[in-house]
């Protein structure tokens, strides 16, 4: 199993940070987002990582690459407890990089990765999102997706007013918290919502994904989206949607990176204090 992780968006709600610096590198508390996606995948089993860039993305290479120079400096001056941090995130990983060579949505990005992952089912995480849990999200969909035969996507209860902002699902419910998909659709407005569950940006796919997407037609934007891929897939194989019942954050807006940054230092804090007896 793969995990396709699409990391080549231009960040343009963050601009005017992101002019020069990969929005994935925005940092939460001391790691950049896209290391909580990368950290998840390898606590789900993965090892095998495909990174979609772009443009300017360079530093994200550079944060998953090591750095002989700074680990000799750390070690000289026994810092051993950053020096282990820094090696850790390295280890067990396999991380390879693909290009897209235009910004054409998540959809594109990840047929980007077709050659890579061959006739494989593979996992989608999409670094937009920050998902915290006792079991990995990604985890979960590998065993329902394992369980079922087929493809399972991440889904989340929020209010109808919300759901505009996301990928909407409407689904029978055929176990405590599963469903079996019957329609989805990108960011509906909201004459057309009739469903509270949306897309969290996790995905297990089967490889006939590829050739839905490459038929998809550009949508909202001009993109193509997985969202559109995964609806016409519905119509050749069953999709299931497993309701997440843990913390999300959507840090590809300012309103979910503040918030992921304020709850995880709460965390750490109160974990610090209990650690000292305070």
């Amino acid at each position: 199993m793969k995990a396709v992780v699409p990391a080549a968006g231009l960040g343009t709600r963050f601009l005017p940070y992101t002019k020069a610096q990969p929005k994935e590198m925005l940092p939460i508390l001391d790691k950049p987002a896209i290391q909580f996606v990368v950290e998840e995948a390898l606590r789900s089993g993965i090892r095998d990582i495909l990174i979609i860039t772009g443009r300017g993305k360079r530093a994200i290479e550079d944060h998953f690459d090591a750095n002989l120079e700074l680990e000799g400096y750390l070690l000289e001056r026994g810092m051993t407890k950053v020096l282990h941090e820094l090696r850790r995130q390295l280890e067990g990983a396999r991380i390879a990089y693909v290009r897209q060579p235009r910004p054409l949505g998540n959809g594109h990005a990840v047929l980007c990765a077709e050659a890579e992952v061959g006739g494989d089912s593979f996992a989608v995480l999409l670094g937009d999102d920050v998902l915290l849990s006792r079991v990995p999200c990604t985890r979960s969909l590998l065993k329902w997706h394992a369980k079922l035969g087929a493809s399972c996507i991440a889904v989340q209860r929020v209010s109808r007013s919300q759901v505009s902002a996301y990928g909407m699902v409407l689904g029978e419910e055929v176990q405590d918290g599963v469903f079996l998909i019957r329609r989805i659709e990108e960011k509906p407005p909201r004459a057309r919502v009739t469903s509270n569950l949306v897309t969290i940006g996790r995905y297990v796919l089967s490889p006939e994904i590829f050739d839905h997407l490459r038929r998809a037609k550009p949508g909202r934007g001009g993109e193509t989206w997985l969202t559109d891929g995964i609806r016409s897939l519905l119509r050749s194989e069953d999709v299931y949607a497993w309701l997440f019942e843990g913390r999300r954050f959507d840090v590809g807006t300012k309103l979910g990176w503040l918030l992921a940054n304020i709850e995880l230092a709460w965390a750490r804090l109160t974990t610090a204090r209990r650690s000292s007896g305070s």
